[in-house]
Formats: C-alpha cells, structure tokens, sequence
C-alpha cells in the first residue's frame, strides 16, 4: 500500500449479524468518503462512529480506522438493564 492510500473498514452491525466492507481510499479521506464508497445500506442510520466514538461525516480518516453506521436505539440502555436486574430478582 502506497503512502497515498489508507486502509479503513465500514462497519453495519444488526442484532445478530454484521456486514463489513473493507476500502482503500486516498489519505486525507473523510467519514462521508468511506461511507459513500462503502455501497452498505444506508436506510435507518441515525449517525457514525470511529471505534465507538461518534463523529461527523467531515471527519478524516487515518489508516486502520473502523467506521460503524449507528442505527436508532430500540430501547434506552438504562431501562433494559434495569429490568434485566428486575427479573433475575425475581427468578431468586
């Protein structure tokens, strides 16, 4: 790989299975480049990540960078452990 290209993966997880896409693209590559060229669907994103953090489409891109499409949460994180809690209480 030249010193011209980077290397970067976008990444669309569902609950039980993911697509990954793998692009070289020319260094100084935004979010929204790799996004695009990805060719993942894109009905439904709620937004993008870099390793967990989100960011904005006009974000650069370094070599070996992750990019996750986010989707809209189905439940808040804090309710569905709260009743996770709830029913192993129960169950004792």
């Amino acid at each position: 790989m030249s010193a011209a290209t980077i290397r970067v993966r976008v990444v669309l997880a569902w609950p039980r299975r993911f697509d990954e896409v793998e692009l070289r693209l020319p260094a100084g590559a935004r979010v929204a480049d790799a996004i695009a060229a990805s060719g993942l669907p894109l009905d439904g994103i709620d937004g993008q990540a870099v390793f967990g953090e989100r960011v904005e489409p006009g974000a650069a891109l370094a070599d070996g960078d992750r990019i996750e499409l986010l989707r809209p949460l189905v439940a808040d994180p804090k309710d569905a452990r709260r009743r996770r809690a709830g029913e192993r209480l129960q169950r004792k």
